[in-house]
């Protein structure tokens, strides 16, 4: 159904840039991507996205030069930021169980541009991310090469800057092009590889907290906050980039089996494993070794050599790369859904968002994004990917966090699988907890996400707001059409075979 509101340009009519998109389930096989995701499949690949270089990279980074101990404190405050918004998101996912993510809940309540702005801005971020973290992994991999004697050129060994002879990263590039041919063998065959993967990285947390909490010495925590608290503020808003990870969940919604009920669940058991794992291992690095000892390459490899435990630290070692492969999965897999429906709605080249004969995936939009990560992470030091990274998802958390009071006050009517407690108070501290640690990043990082923006803005002038009126046209959809597509995912079932052998029952 779709409403009668005009108003122009500016308005919610048919040729208005606010107006309220949602576009419909693919008709077709060919156009449909395959439903095989269950509970605890998601639960997985939402820890595998948040736990992998924030841990095993920036942890140590960040409590050397910024927070010392107090990196503790740095994850608390972030996780409080991303558990707002990880309410406001549990509400759509509910509501709105379609690839895109923050893209398709900005695109339904707030409007077309918005919509626009946002997947644009994350196209952006999550490369960005897959990057750093594979950034972070290049680190340990040099870590295990340089203990069984294989010591690579200098050139390779990083990005220009980062250290003598330094010219580009050359492994970490060479991991986000295997992470994209990973996801192109197939969502079932990726998403199996990604579950063994998860596991391995959550014991091998486990063996570091275990193993480390007895090397904890307490004259290592002294002084506690070295920097002053606003250093682990400061910290916080990086390491923000080890907090989101759930939020490439809803991207993969058409993915999901019984989405609706399945993604709120996921996203917030997520986010409550990593967590706690979080905070135990925080404690363990920075008690085992004093923070200005501490190695922000070698991270908890180097911190259980130099107590010792060289062994354990190659096991973390060897965990930690194959556990990082984990978060570059998840976020490529949630950029290139989104530009799958960014393709699906008209606003890019249907071209991109084409999916393979076979494997039905967006094979073109993968191979793309795995290229463009590996040149970010050829040439950018982890903490500026980082940095570019957690503005853009921030911003993306401000039109999320709102938009989520906007429906709620607007249709509280609406079918949902999962309502944000506290409204609007909550959503409300999420927009005031992202905006604030915006204001710790460096202007450097706010010139590019501008940039960024400025070209997504001439993007949409010259192709996507004609192309989309081709691909759906009319104007604003009334948002009682949400409550339609929430239950759509129950209509596209797989085979019941295919069902019974990849969900999770709760």
């Amino acid at each position: 159904m779709v409403s009668s509101e005009h108003g122009g340009l500016f308005g919610t009519g048919e040729r208005g840039v606010f107006r309220r998109t949602l576009p419909p389930p693919e008709q077709t096989q060919e156009r449909r991507l395959t439903r095989v995701l269950g509970l605890w499949q998601l639960t997985l690949v939402g820890v595998g996205a948040i736990i992998g270089a924030g841990i095993f990279s920036l942890a140590g980074a960040v409590a050397k030069e910024m927070a010392g101990p107090a990196v503790l404190v740095s994850f608390l405050v972030a996780g409080a930021a991303s558990l707002c918004a990880a309410f406001a998101y549990a509400e759509f996912s509910g509501m709105v169980p379609r690839a895109g993510s923050s893209y398709t809940y900005g695109s339904a309540v707030l409007g077309e541009l918005v919509g626009w702005v946002i997947g644009w801005d994350l196209l952006l971020e999550y490369t960005a991310i897959v990057a750093a973290v594979s950034i972070g992994m290049s680190g340990y991999v040099g870590y295990l090469l340089d203990t069984v004697g294989v010591h690579l050129p200098a050139w390779m060994l990083g990005a220009p800057g980062t250290g003598a002879g330094h010219k580009v990263d050359l492994i970490a590039a060479l991991i986000c092009v295997g992470v994209a041919w990973l996801l192109n063998r197939g969502t079932r065959t990726s998403a199996r590889v990604d579950v063994v993967l998860t596991t391995i990285k959550i014991l091998v947390v486990l063996l570091v907290v275990v193993v480390g909490l007895m090397q904890v010495r307490s004259a290592n925590l002294t002084p506690f906050a070295p920097f002053g608290f606003g250093g682990a503020f400061a910290g916080a808003a990086t390491v923000f980039f080890a907090v989101f990870g759930y939020d490439a969940l809803s991207t993969a919604a058409e993915e999901s089996v019984q989405a609706r009920r399945h993604l709120p669940k996921a996203m917030m058991y997520s986010l409550a494993i990593s967590m706690v794992l979080y905070v135990l291992a925080c404690v363990v690095l920075t008690g085992m070794v004093h923070y200005t000892q501490i190695d922000p390459s070698g991270g908890f490899s180097a911190a259980f050599r130099t107590v010792g435990l060289g062994g354990v630290g190659a096991v973390v070692a060897v965990g930690a790369v194959l556990g990082i492969v984990t978060v570059s999965f998840s976020f490529m897999l949630g950029a290139s859904r989104l530009w799958y429906a960014l393709s699906r709605d008209g606003l890019m080249p249907r071209w991109f968002g084409e999916l393979h004969p076979r494997r039905r995936v967006p094979h073109r939009a993968t191979w793309i994004i795995g290229a463009a990560s590996a040149v970010l992470a050829g040439v950018l030091p982890v903490q500026e990917a980082a940095q570019l990274t957690n503005i853009g998802v921030l911003f993306a958390f401000v039109i999320v966090s709102a938009a989520v009071v906007v429906i709620r006050y607007r249709r509280p009517d609406l079918p949902r699988g999962f309502r944000c407690p506290g409204m609007p108070v909550v959503p409300l501290l999420g927009v005031a907890f992202s905006v604030w640690l915006m204001s710790f990043l460096t202007a450097e990082t706010w010139l590019r996400l501008g940039g960024w923006l400025l070209l997504g803005l001439v993007v949409y002038v010259v192709y996507g707001y004609r192309n989309t009126r081709r691909v759906l046209p009319g104007g604003s959809v009334d948002l009682a059409d949400l409550s339609r597509l929430a239950g759509s995912d129950a209509a596209l079932q797989p085979a019941p075979a295919a069902v019974e052998s990849t969900t999770t029952k709760d």
